[in-house]
């Protein structure tokens, strides 16, 4: 029984501590928003969250290479909409443009890829939110309703 208990343990300060990291990690996203300037294409923080992706031009979010420059390219963050009733399903908006990426400062670079990670976290505890809601949806419906 007493492993039991451990493992609820370990549990609930695993829970409590990615709570604690998604408030502060929020906190940040919102900070970075205004300093990025990103009001200007989104006016209103929450909005952010109707985008589907957010991606970054010419500095690398990639595991083996975060922030590596790609030569010649230009750094903007776009944030990509997805409308169901267009012809064109996703639409790409600049959010923010930089000038070339090897002129950005370590600073900003810092910024621009903290802001994004830190929107991918945030967005992934929404998604994850949203489809459990759906599944408790989906055992409340009545037999009938179910195809």
């Amino acid at each position: 029984m007493s492993s039991a208990l451990d493992r609820l343990k370990n549990l609930t300060a695993q829970i409590s501590s990615y709570e604690l990291e998604r408030k502060n990690n929020l906190k940040t996203l919102e900070e970075l928003y205004h300093k990025l300037d990103i009001t200007h294409k989104i006016a209103h923080f929450d909005d952010l969250f109707e985008l589907k992706a957010i991606n970054l031009s010419g500095i690398s979010l990639g595991d083996e290479d975060l922030g590596a420059i790609k030569e010649g390219k230009y750094a903007q963050i776009i944030g990509i909409l997805y409308d169901s009733s267009a012809k064109v399903k996703n639409k790409n908006i600049s959010l923010a443009y930089y000038g070339r990426a090897e002129k950005v400062e370590y600073e900003l670079k810092k910024d621009i890829i903290s802001f994004i990670l830190a929107w991918r976290f945030e967005k992934s505890f929404r998604t994850l939110e949203h489809y459990h809601n759906l599944m408790g949806t989906l055992k409340n419906l009545p037999h009938e309703n179910v195809c």
